[in-house]
């Protein structure tokens, strides 16, 4: 079996995919041919598509790709999970294309579920990006908290913090006054210092209450907003003062968690997502040989 083959990370609006050989990226795109963009029947065409711009090579997959609203269910392997496991379970769609499985928490008191996250975590603690033993954040339209224990995935929290900021900002009373842009600025760090409250609701609210009284400037309400999210959020899985969360993000998600981790009393180390999804499916590949 060659080293070479096709790597594409399919989520809901995203897809990147990469020509990997011996382990190194030879060349990648991305581009916004996310799952939910690909008409009925359409996934061959797209794999077809793929291939003729990177070359007739085995295709390995790993997201939304692999869901009920995705090309083929490929299931889900349980907690605790390893890279192995992974692995073993990978499907296959057609000849030379094959998915990995997501992985899920399923107990009595509590459900989660996670697609393409989990090359990525693996991943970073496969490619000494993050130790063995630690707190991963995945920050996204889906935020993922991950614990990983001795190499393995044991548990995982999903919170809808990106999600909800869009809802609020399309949707709700006060989505009119978020305005301007959104940094890890001061408003931002207000936002941090008021979830401390923890009266979330309330303190939305409060965004309409502060325009409609000229408390805050025009064009500072998306980032307190922002702020006020990402600050509950962190709020809710740091309860150990110095408690270190190795990030999996870049850019402005890598601004604004490092900033609320700090705030809430973590210490950020941010990691290369993409480093780590290409050793992750890396590692599967290799594995399947």
């Amino acid at each position: 079996m060659s080293d070479a083959f096709i790597a594409v990370d399919w989520g809901t609006t995203n897809r990147r995919a990469y020509h990997i050989d011996n382990g190194h990226v030879v060349s990648s795109e991305r581009d916004e041919m996310g799952v939910l963009s690909v008409p009925p029947g359409g996934f061959p065409a797209q794999v077809a598509a793929l291939r003729d711009r990177f070359g007739s090579l085995p295709v390995l997959m790993a997201g939304m790709v692999g869901s009920n609203r995705g090309w083929y269910d490929a299931g889900y392997v349980a907690c605790p999970a390893t890279i192995e496991i992974l692995a073993a379970a990978v499907v296959e769609s057609e000849p030379g294309v094959s998915i990995v499985p997501g992985v899920s928490v399923d107990t009595s008191s509590r459900v989660d579920v996670m697609r393409g996250e989990e090359v990525q975590l693996l991943g970073a603690v496969a490619a000494g990006l993050a130790p063995m033993d630690a707190m991963i954040c995945q920050p996204g339209t889906h935020n993922k908290w991950a614990t990983l224990q001795q190499g393995a995935l044991i548990d995982f929290t999903t919170a809808m913090t990106g999600e909800m900021f869009a809802v609020l900002k399309a949707h709700a009373l006060i989505g009119s006054e978020m305005g301007g842009e959104v940094d890890a600025d001061a408003s931002f760090d207000a936002g941090v210092a008021a979830s401390a409250d923890e009266d979330l609701l309330a303190a939305l609210f409060g965004v309409r209450a502060a325009s409609v009284l000229g408390r805050r400037k025009p064009g500072e309400a998306a980032a307190y907003v922002s702020g006020l999210l990402i600050g509950s959020d962190c709020r809710a899985r740091l309860r150990q003062s110095r408690q270190t969360v190795h990030l999996l993000a870049d850019g402005l998600l890598s601004r604004l968690y490092t900033a609320a981790i700090t705030s809430v009393g973590g210490q950020a180390v941010v990691v290369d997502s993409h480093a780590s999804f290409v050793a992750g499916i890396t590692r599967i590949r290799d594995l399947m040989r």
